[in-house]
């Protein structure tokens, strides 16, 4: 069957989409997003699973109509999975990794966890270690460890859904888990002591055929009844994976969201700091990859307050010359500053004013090099998703790294390495369209950095 149009289900924390991209030369045909409001409870936060499921099989069906859909795949954002009956309804609703009552049960899981040492996964807040969210969810429900007959990673679920086949996936497993240790290539000791071996989805390449879709589906979507399902994969190493296959090493990706994710790919070698947010991402082809991270498009919200004026070059200028500067951190149980309290270190600009625009952009900018830094990173760096749009910030990251920035022009940053799954490892003769990189050697910016830097040390 020749894959011409592959739909890419993509679940973000932010944003649900459904992107339908050209196998030839991965554009994105058509994208359609609702928010991914999560549910306040009970019996916690949880996601609306069900309303994401009508809005996929609605547009899986209108896509399908208008242009064909030849295939399916999936990504999703991590620290989130699924537990599964045996059969398959879901064991609990799908837990929500902010939820805060998590923390009452962390120095008991904290006894049981890995060290960083074998899973390359920090402990981080909350529910976002998965092996946080299991163990709490057992611990406050003992029943249900009984009806749980699978744990599955997320992208998976909604494989599940149309496929009807469990199994999890490399990458999204060893998405700060805590259940997988990338240098040994297998489950952690976690699974042993929580006792769910013989529950834990099976784990596939992310490029696997999980089946044809199942026939129910396909008569309500009209999608032809041998269209492939694949395996799926964490976002963050979907805006790696065309990379991975194309481009020259060293280089790292910048993914941007709501949580700014740096992976770098053959960088220096560096012991990686724990306690600031660094972690070993698994690429998709089941590779270990340093990374670090923070909540920068959280942190973008809550500082712009949904004002985002028109920004020119002129008023880079003017904020890199005077300021104001943003010190770390909005969200402070994440990123590599955990625990600091964000301010500003001249009189805050007004909300919706340009220079509060292009301080937020630089200050994210200058988070995310630190990011880059931890990570041991040589060579260019690719900016996907959102942030690729925003000029202060790609500017000030080139000048606080001195390294080319190259901005990747996908619309949802994601799609188009998902969809490479599908293509059987076959590369598109023109993979997405890539802006030469280009290096800051503005005097000003590099002196904003500077003085930005000195501020956070001092």
């Amino acid at each position: 069957m020749t894959v011409r149009n592959v739909a890419v289900i993509d679940i973000g924390k932010t944003n649900a989409k459904l992107a339908l991209v050209d196998a030839v030369d991965l554009s994105e045909i058509s994208v359609v997003t609702r928010p991914n409001r999560v549910q306040p409870g009970p019996p916690y936060r949880h996601f609306d699973v069900e309303s994401h499921w009508a809005f996929l099989l609605h547009h899986l069906g209108d896509l399908h109509a208008r242009f064909g859909i030849d295939a399916i795949t999936v990504t999703t954002h991590g620290a989130s999975g699924v537990l599964l009956t045996a059969e398959g309804d879901l064991a609990a609703p799908v837990l929500d990794y902010e939820e805060q009552q998590i923390e009452e049960a962390t120095a008991d899981y904290d006894l049981l966890r890995p060290d960083f040492t074998e899973t390359g996964s920090p402990r981080l807040a909350g529910g976002l270690n998965f092996g946080a969210q299991v163990h709490w969810q057992f611990s406050r429900d003992p029943a249900l460890y009984e009806r749980t007959a699978t744990i599955m990673t997320y992208p998976q679920y909604w494989g599940f859904r149309l496929t009807g086949v469990r199994a999890s996936d490399l990458s999204s497993l060893g998405c700060h888990t805590d259940f997988w240790s990338p240098s040994q290539g297998r489950f952690s000791s976690l699974v042993e002591r929580l006792n769910i071996a013989n529950k834990l989805a099976n784990p596939l390449p992310t490029n696997a055929v999980l089946g044809p879709v199942m026939p129910a589906i396909a008569e309500q979507t009209g999608l032809n009844k041998v269209t492939p399902v694949y395996c799926g994969i964490h976002d963050s190493n979907a805006s790696l994976l065309p990379h991975v296959l194309t481009r020259q090493e060293p280089f790292s990706v910048v993914s941007t969201g709501t949580w700014i994710i740096v992976m770098t790919v053959q960088g220096k070698e560096v012991m990686l700091d724990a306690a600031r947010d660094t972690l070993i991402n698994v690429n998709a082809l089941g590779d270990p990859v340093p990374s670090a991270r923070f909540m920068g498009g959280r942190e973008f919200e809550q500082l712009s307050q949904g004002q985002n004026p028109e920004i020119t070059d002129a008023d880079l200028a003017e904020v890199a010359a005077t300021g104001p500067l943003f010190l770390p951190a909005v969200i402070q149980d994440s990123g590599p500053f955990p625990g600091r309290r964000g301010r500003w270190l001249q009189p805050e600009p007004a909300v919706g004013s340009v220079s509060r625009a292009v301080a937020i952009g630089f200050y994210l900018a200058l988070v995310s090099a630190q990011c880059l830094r931890l990570t041991g990173h040589q060579g260019d760096i690719v900016v996907e998703g959102p942030f690729s749009r925003n000029n202060p910030f790609c500017r000030m990251l080139s000048a606080a790294t001195g390294c080319g920035v190259v901005r990747a022009q996908g619309v949802t940053g994601t799609s188009q390495g998902a969809a490479l799954l599908a293509l059987d490892g076959r590369l598109p003769a023109r993979l997405q369209s890539l802006e030469p990189a280009q290096v800051e050697t503005d005097p000003a910016l590099m002196a904003y950095a500077a003085r930005w830097l000195s501020a956070v040390e001092g």
